[in-house]
């Protein structure tokens, strides 16, 4: 059998966890730059406030009915999903736990017999929540995608189920595929959910009754028809090892506002290489490309989208590295030639790709031996960084004013990751 646990409203949740007078309270939290409304509680849920729909839209409603509002507190929200993940690794043998996004992880409980997968289920519920402060939800069935059905229904209906539900039988299986609309089955998407209703597709229970050949032709081949061996209760999508070794690593972020100025642009890629530098020596590696990219806003009040096409451009480094000032000036040098004067520009990103261990990097005849010393200095930075917090030591490439930094007008205390925002008890 396999589980899905998924932290209900997660956001939300990690800023009710240090404030007990919003449990009843309707929460929200903001995307980027407090643009759109990315978590809602079931409060906020009940008046109506759209999911994705933007800030500006919502906030007369919002004022109205007194929704506490946040901006996003990555800081916080990672920290405890961190603890909820290691929750669930203490409490299952290794390599049950597949850490699937930051509020959800798939498990194996081929281990627990049936008669016991409830009062199982029921106990890592209320054993995550006891540890961790944070509520979740619990779907137990066959394969990972009837795993997500049983979740999705145990939301629903959270005093019935007691937030979970365990599909153990055919007639359960069929119950809860036919209270499935089409398009919210794991991994329908709208084209296809539209394209099924056209189908005479209407919930998960009809797509069960297609054969394999049928979803392989109308369902994009081998996809679809894994997704229909699942929802018959056919393992199809296998339990994998946590991805420790990125093979891409990736820093993007909106501007705060937007920005004209190459210096700019420049400081905010230098920032996010530095980000990059630093995850990819987490994970021993070193990157031989380096992409970048800017997304310009367009000018035109007549245009129908506000965002211009992506411009992106690449380097081959000559040696592999993580050395962040080797990183930092062929990405900077990219800017140049990506650059346009007199446009606005909305976002930026960098991109490490072609990532290989850092002890297997093949040495430069020609040049003289200093990774030794580079990699000590990376340490260093990096033990401070940690240590510290707030980019205590970067390099002077990625400025000091920082005018296109992220907005976060609405940002809560980072409790659990800064000594000077630690939760006070009066």
């Amino acid at each position: 059998m396999r589980a899905i646990v998924d932290c209900n409203s997660f956001y939300c949740s990690c800023e009710r966890l240090f404030r007990p007078n919003l449990q009843d309270r309707p929460v929200v939290v903001l995307s980027n730059n407090d643009g759109c409304i990315i978590s809602r509680s079931d409060e906020a849920k009940a008046l109506g406030v759209e999911m994705a729909g933007p800030y500006f839209k919502a906030k007369p409603m919002i004022e109205k009915h007194n929704v506490a509002t946040f901006s996003s507190n990555y800081n916080l929200y990672g920290d405890l999903s961190w603890r909820v993940m290691e929750t669930l690794r203490m409490l299952l043998p290794p390599g049950c736990v597949e850490v699937y996004s930051v509020d959800e992880s798939f498990l194996d409980l081929s281990h627990i017999p049936a008669e016991e997968l409830q009062a199982f289920s029921i106990h890592l519920r209320e054993t995550v929540e006891q540890w961790t402060g944070i509520k979740v939800s619990v779907g137990v069935a066959p394969t990972k995608v009837l795993s997500k059905v049983a979740n999705r229904l145990s939301k629903k209906n959270k005093e019935a189920t007691n937030c979970v539900l365990v599909l153990d039988t055919p007639r359960k299986i069929e119950q809860a595929l036919q209270r499935t609309p089409v398009e919210d089955v794991w991994g329908v998407g709208y084209q296809y959910a539209t394209k099924l209703y056209r189908f005479n597709i209407n919930t998960a229970y009809d797509l069960s009754l297609k054969d394999v050949a049928w979803a392989n032709t109308h369902l994009g081949g081998v996809t679809g028809a894994r997704l229909v061996r699942e929802l018959k209760g056919v393992e199809s999508i296998q339990m994998f090892d946590e991805l420790i070794n990125k093979k891409m690593i990736a820093t993007t972020r909106m501007f705060g506002s937007p920005v004209r100025e190459l210096g700019d642009i420049k400081e905010a890629i230098a920032t996010y290489t530095s980000r990059a530098a630093e995850k990819l020596r987490r994970q021993h590696g070193a990157a031989n490309t380096i992409s970048v990219f800017v997304v310009p806003k367009e000018l035109s009040h007549t245009t129908r989208f506000r965002h211009g096409p992506t411009i992106s451009s690449f380097t081959v480094l000559p040696m592999a590295t993580s050395i962040t000032h080797e990183l930092i000036k062929p990405a900077v040098a990219l800017v140049d030639h990506l650059f346009e004067n007199g446009r606005l520009y909305k976002k930026a990103g960098v991109m490490l790709s072609g990532i290989v261990p850092d002890e297997s990097i093949q040495g430069n005849l020609f040049t003289a031996p200093s990774e030794n010393k580079n990699r000590l200095l990376m340490s260093m930075i990096d033990n401070v960084n940690f240590a510290m917090r707030n980019d205590v030591l970067k390099f002077a490439a990625s400025g000091t004013s920082r005018n296109w930094k992220m907005q976060q007008n609405l940002r809560s205390p980072r409790y659990t990751t800064r000594w000077e925002e630690l939760y006070e008890i009066k």
